[in-house]
């Protein structure tokens, strides 16, 4: 059986913690800033972990082999 190939979006957009855990940018920092409270601009900074029923999707149908 031929091996699985990663979608090339999912490797730039997660990455996977040592423990397993599935590893994400925050949403909604793109663009339209102006119209953002300032608590959601600071909310979504930086990295979020996913929850476990969309990390679960996330490697077994995109990342195959991240774990």
């Amino acid at each position: 059986m031929p091996k699985m190939k990663t979608k090339s979006g999912a490797k730039k957009r997660f990455s996977v913690t040592g423990s397993g855990k599935v590893k994400c940018k925050s949403a909604f920092t793109g663009h339209r800033l102006v119209s953002k409270r300032k608590s959601a601009k600071m909310r979504n900074r930086g990295t979020q972990i996913l929850q476990e029923q969309d990390a679960k999707k996330v490697l077994d149908f995109w990342m195959p082999y991240a774990r």
